[in-house]
Protein backbone atom coordinates (compact mmCIF):
# COMPACT_ATOMS: atom_id res chain seq x y z
CA UNK A 1 0.00 0.00 0.00
CA UNK A 2 1.24 3.55 -1.17
CA UNK A 3 1.94 5.55 2.24
CA UNK A 4 2.28 9.59 2.00
CA UNK A 5 4.67 10.73 4.72
CA UNK A 6 2.46 12.91 7.41
CA UNK A 7 4.52 16.25 6.00
CA UNK A 8 2.75 15.50 2.72
CA UNK A 9 -0.64 14.14 3.97
CA UNK A 10 -0.65 16.87 5.69
CA UNK A 11 0.01 19.54 2.68
CA UNK A 12 -3.30 17.27 1.27
CA UNK A 13 -5.64 18.37 4.59
CA UNK A 14 -4.20 22.12 4.18
CA UNK A 15 -5.17 22.19 0.54
CA UNK A 16 -8.22 20.19 0.83
CA UNK A 17 -9.37 23.25 3.38
CA UNK A 18 -8.92 25.56 1.43
CA UNK A 19 -10.34 24.14 -1.75
CA UNK A 20 -13.90 23.52 0.24
CA UNK A 21 -13.97 27.36 0.98
CA UNK A 22 -13.98 28.17 -3.11
CA UNK A 23 -16.25 25.19 -3.48
CA UNK A 24 -19.65 26.47 -5.72
CA UNK A 25 -22.74 26.85 -3.39
CA UNK A 26 -24.10 23.90 -5.49
CA UNK A 27 -21.52 21.99 -5.05
CA UNK A 28 -21.09 22.22 -1.10
CA UNK A 29 -24.55 21.41 -0.14
CA UNK A 30 -25.01 18.07 -3.12
CA UNK A 31 -21.55 16.59 -1.41
CA UNK A 32 -22.81 17.69 1.88
CA UNK A 33 -26.72 16.00 1.88
CA UNK A 34 -25.05 12.84 -0.25
CA UNK A 35 -22.61 12.01 2.92
CA UNK A 36 -25.73 13.02 4.81
CA UNK A 37 -27.77 10.49 3.65
CA UNK A 38 -24.58 7.75 3.31
CA UNK A 39 -23.98 7.50 6.71
CA UNK A 40 -27.53 7.48 8.05
CA UNK A 41 -27.66 4.42 5.80
CA UNK A 42 -24.32 2.88 7.25
CA UNK A 43 -26.37 4.16 10.63
CA UNK A 44 -29.38 1.87 9.96
CA UNK A 45 -26.91 -1.01 8.70
CA UNK A 46 -25.30 -0.91 12.26
CA UNK A 47 -27.97 -1.24 14.23
CA UNK A 48 -29.84 -3.78 12.33
CA UNK A 49 -26.00 -5.99 12.66
CA UNK A 50 -26.37 -5.25 16.05
CA UNK A 51 -29.86 -6.79 16.96
CA UNK A 52 -29.48 -9.66 14.30
CA UNK A 53 -26.18 -10.92 16.12
CA UNK A 54 -26.90 -9.27 19.32
CA UNK A 55 -23.41 -7.92 19.90
CA UNK A 56 -23.18 -3.93 19.73
CA UNK A 57 -19.02 -5.10 18.66
CA UNK A 58 -20.42 -6.71 15.35
CA UNK A 59 -22.32 -3.43 14.72
CA UNK A 60 -19.43 -0.76 15.24
CA UNK A 61 -17.43 -3.55 12.99
CA UNK A 62 -19.60 -2.61 9.94
CA UNK A 63 -20.56 0.71 10.36
CA UNK A 64 -17.38 1.99 8.83
CA UNK A 65 -18.56 0.94 5.37
CA UNK A 66 -20.51 4.13 5.03
CA UNK A 67 -17.91 6.28 5.87
CA UNK A 68 -15.51 4.96 3.39
CA UNK A 69 -18.25 4.89 0.90
CA UNK A 70 -18.97 8.79 1.08
CA UNK A 71 -15.31 9.58 1.62
CA UNK A 72 -14.31 7.26 -1.42
CA UNK A 73 -16.94 9.29 -3.55
CA UNK A 74 -15.74 12.41 -2.46
CA UNK A 75 -18.83 13.94 -0.21
CA UNK A 76 -18.39 15.84 2.78
CA UNK A 77 -19.22 15.41 6.64
CA UNK A 78 -19.76 18.42 9.07
CA UNK A 79 -16.82 16.66 11.25
CA UNK A 80 -14.57 17.08 8.43
CA UNK A 81 -14.73 20.68 7.58
CA UNK A 82 -14.39 21.67 11.09
CA UNK A 83 -11.00 20.45 10.99
CA UNK A 84 -9.85 21.26 7.36
CA UNK A 85 -11.28 24.48 6.66
CA UNK A 86 -9.67 26.16 9.78
CA UNK A 87 -6.29 24.86 8.59
CA UNK A 88 -6.30 27.02 5.51
CA UNK A 89 -6.74 30.01 7.29
CA UNK A 90 -4.32 29.40 9.56
CA UNK A 91 -1.26 29.32 6.88
CA UNK A 92 -3.37 32.44 5.43
CA UNK A 93 -4.28 31.01 2.24
CA UNK A 94 -6.12 33.80 0.32
CA UNK A 95 -9.83 34.25 0.40
CA UNK A 96 -10.03 32.17 3.33
CA UNK A 97 -11.78 34.14 5.92
CA UNK A 98 -13.84 33.33 9.01
CA UNK A 99 -16.66 34.11 7.46
CA UNK A 100 -16.26 32.29 4.50
CA UNK A 101 -15.41 29.68 7.21
CA UNK A 102 -18.67 29.93 8.54
CA UNK A 103 -20.72 29.92 5.31
CA UNK A 104 -18.83 26.49 4.32
CA UNK A 105 -19.73 24.99 7.74
CA UNK A 106 -23.28 26.07 7.75
CA UNK A 107 -23.63 24.67 4.05
CA UNK A 108 -22.71 21.44 4.98
CA UNK A 109 -24.58 21.39 8.03
CA UNK A 110 -27.55 22.25 6.30
CA UNK A 111 -26.76 19.59 3.71
CA UNK A 112 -25.72 16.67 6.10
CA UNK A 113 -29.03 17.34 7.92
CA UNK A 114 -31.29 16.97 5.02
CA UNK A 115 -29.78 14.24 3.81
CA UNK A 116 -29.76 12.24 7.33
CA UNK A 117 -33.54 13.54 7.38
CA UNK A 118 -34.64 11.88 3.89
CA UNK A 119 -33.09 8.51 5.01
CA UNK A 120 -34.83 8.64 8.22
CA UNK A 121 -38.12 9.77 6.60
CA UNK A 122 -37.45 6.55 4.48
CA UNK A 123 -36.68 4.03 7.05
CA UNK A 124 -39.50 5.22 9.31
CA UNK A 125 -41.71 4.70 6.33
CA UNK A 126 -40.59 1.04 5.98
CA UNK A 127 -40.48 -0.34 9.29
CA UNK A 128 -43.73 1.00 9.95
CA UNK A 129 -45.47 -0.24 5.98
CA UNK A 130 -46.14 3.73 5.65
CA UNK A 131 -46.71 4.69 9.62
CA UNK A 132 -49.56 2.22 9.14
CA UNK A 133 -48.29 -0.41 11.69
CA UNK A 134 -45.61 -0.38 15.24
CA UNK A 135 -41.94 -0.57 14.16
CA UNK A 136 -40.26 -3.37 14.30
CA UNK A 137 -37.70 -4.53 16.43
CA UNK A 138 -34.96 -2.22 14.66
CA UNK A 139 -37.22 0.64 14.86
CA UNK A 140 -37.66 0.26 18.09
CA UNK A 141 -34.29 0.48 19.03
CA UNK A 142 -33.79 3.29 16.83
CA UNK A 143 -36.29 4.95 18.96
CA UNK A 144 -34.80 3.97 22.06
CA UNK A 145 -31.32 5.53 21.22
CA UNK A 146 -33.33 8.71 21.24
CA UNK A 147 -34.24 8.42 24.25
CA UNK A 148 -31.13 7.49 25.89
CA UNK A 149 -29.15 9.81 24.97
CA UNK A 150 -31.15 12.66 25.36
CA UNK A 151 -33.37 12.20 28.52
CA UNK A 152 -30.68 9.81 29.63
CA UNK A 153 -28.17 13.07 30.24
CA UNK A 154 -30.58 15.34 30.46
CA UNK A 155 -31.29 14.30 34.00
CA UNK A 156 -27.73 14.85 34.89
CA UNK A 157 -28.47 18.64 34.06
CA UNK A 158 -25.14 20.77 33.22
CA UNK A 159 -23.04 17.48 34.18
CA UNK A 160 -24.88 15.66 31.62
CA UNK A 161 -24.15 18.45 28.73
CA UNK A 162 -20.65 18.25 29.71
CA UNK A 163 -20.63 14.34 29.22
CA UNK A 164 -22.44 14.56 25.63
CA UNK A 165 -19.73 17.59 25.01
CA UNK A 166 -17.11 15.19 25.95
CA UNK A 167 -18.18 12.45 24.16
CA UNK A 168 -18.63 14.61 21.01
CA UNK A 169 -14.80 15.43 21.55
CA UNK A 170 -13.68 12.16 21.77
CA UNK A 171 -15.37 11.48 18.83
CA UNK A 172 -14.49 13.86 16.44
CA UNK A 173 -10.79 13.22 17.61
CA UNK A 174 -11.23 9.64 16.00
CA UNK A 175 -13.58 11.26 13.02
CA UNK A 176 -11.44 13.50 11.64
CA UNK A 177 -8.36 10.81 12.38
CA UNK A 178 -10.40 8.81 9.54
CA UNK A 179 -10.97 11.63 7.25
CA UNK A 180 -6.60 12.49 7.59
CA UNK A 181 -6.64 8.28 6.58
CA UNK A 182 -8.26 9.06 3.55
CA UNK A 183 -5.50 11.00 2.66
CA UNK A 184 -2.50 8.99 3.68
CA UNK A 185 -2.43 6.33 1.07
CA UNK A 186 -2.90 6.49 -2.64
CA UNK A 187 -4.66 3.37 -3.19
CA UNK A 188 -8.64 2.33 -2.34
CA UNK A 189 -7.51 -0.73 0.02
CA UNK A 190 -4.75 1.56 1.84
CA UNK A 191 -7.39 4.35 2.52
CA UNK A 192 -10.11 2.05 3.41
CA UNK A 193 -8.02 0.24 5.81
CA UNK A 194 -6.62 3.75 7.50
CA UNK A 195 -10.53 5.45 7.57
CA UNK A 196 -11.85 1.93 9.09
CA UNK A 197 -9.64 1.66 12.72
CA UNK A 198 -10.95 4.99 14.46
CA UNK A 199 -14.30 4.73 12.99
CA UNK A 200 -14.87 1.54 14.62
CA UNK A 201 -13.42 2.71 17.85
CA UNK A 202 -15.81 5.67 17.81
CA UNK A 203 -18.76 3.32 17.33
CA UNK A 204 -18.15 1.21 19.71
CA UNK A 205 -17.17 3.93 22.32
CA UNK A 206 -20.73 4.98 21.33
CA UNK A 207 -19.08 8.87 21.13
CA UNK A 208 -21.09 11.61 19.68
CA UNK A 209 -21.34 12.44 16.13
CA UNK A 210 -23.31 15.25 15.25
CA UNK A 211 -23.98 13.96 11.53
CA UNK A 212 -25.17 9.76 12.82
CA UNK A 213 -27.32 11.78 15.20
CA UNK A 214 -28.89 13.89 12.84
CA UNK A 215 -30.31 10.49 11.36
CA UNK A 216 -30.98 8.56 14.75
CA UNK A 217 -32.81 11.25 16.53
CA UNK A 218 -35.33 12.71 13.88
CA UNK A 219 -35.90 8.82 13.03
CA UNK A 220 -36.41 7.82 16.75
CA UNK A 221 -39.54 10.67 16.94
CA UNK A 222 -41.11 9.61 13.99
CA UNK A 223 -40.39 5.92 15.46
CA UNK A 224 -42.30 6.60 18.81
CA UNK A 225 -39.30 7.56 20.85
CA UNK A 226 -40.35 9.55 23.93
CA UNK A 227 -38.28 12.90 23.62
CA UNK A 228 -38.83 16.42 22.13
CA UNK A 229 -37.10 18.03 19.03
CA UNK A 230 -36.39 20.72 21.91
CA UNK A 231 -34.72 17.70 23.73
CA UNK A 232 -33.09 16.39 20.79
CA UNK A 233 -31.30 19.79 19.75
CA UNK A 234 -30.65 20.63 23.79
CA UNK A 235 -29.49 17.51 25.02
CA UNK A 236 -27.75 16.21 22.13
CA UNK A 237 -26.96 17.85 18.71
CA UNK A 238 -25.80 21.29 19.83
CA UNK A 239 -23.43 19.97 22.71
CA UNK A 240 -22.30 17.33 19.93
CA UNK A 241 -21.57 19.71 17.38
CA UNK A 242 -19.32 21.95 20.11
CA UNK A 243 -17.79 19.00 21.01
CA UNK A 244 -16.89 17.37 17.87
CA UNK A 245 -15.78 21.27 16.71
CA UNK A 246 -13.20 21.22 19.50
CA UNK A 247 -12.56 17.92 19.91
CA UNK A 248 -11.42 17.35 15.88
CA UNK A 249 -9.34 20.85 15.78
CA UNK A 250 -7.65 20.40 19.06
CA UNK A 251 -6.41 16.48 18.87
CA UNK A 252 -6.12 16.24 15.12
CA UNK A 253 -5.79 19.49 13.21
CA UNK A 254 -3.69 21.36 15.41
CA UNK A 255 -1.77 18.63 16.31
CA UNK A 256 -0.72 17.48 12.91
CA UNK A 257 -0.34 21.55 11.32
CA UNK A 258 2.27 22.39 14.30
CA UNK A 259 4.35 19.34 14.04
CA UNK A 260 4.39 18.08 10.84
CA UNK A 261 3.43 21.22 8.39
CA UNK A 262 4.78 24.21 10.76
CA UNK A 263 7.69 22.08 11.99
CA UNK A 264 9.77 23.66 14.79
CA UNK A 265 13.49 24.37 14.35
CA UNK A 266 15.36 21.48 14.77
CA UNK A 267 17.79 21.60 17.90
CA UNK A 268 21.11 22.23 17.63
CA UNK A 269 24.36 21.07 19.57
CA UNK A 270 26.91 22.96 18.52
Amino acid sequence: MAYLAPAEFVTKMVDAGESKIYMATRDVLIRAYMAGAILALAAVFAVTATVMSGSALIGAILFPVGFCMLYLLGFDLLTGVFVLTPLAWLDKRPGVTIPAILKNWGLVFTGNFLGALTVAFMMAFVFTYGFSTSPGEIGAKIGHIGEARTLGYAKYGFAGWMTIFMRGMLCNWMVSTGVVGAMISTTVSGKVIAMWMPIMLFFAMTFEHSVVNMFLFPSGLMLGGNFSILDYFIWNEIPTVLGNLVGGLAFTGLTLYSTHFKTAPKRSFS
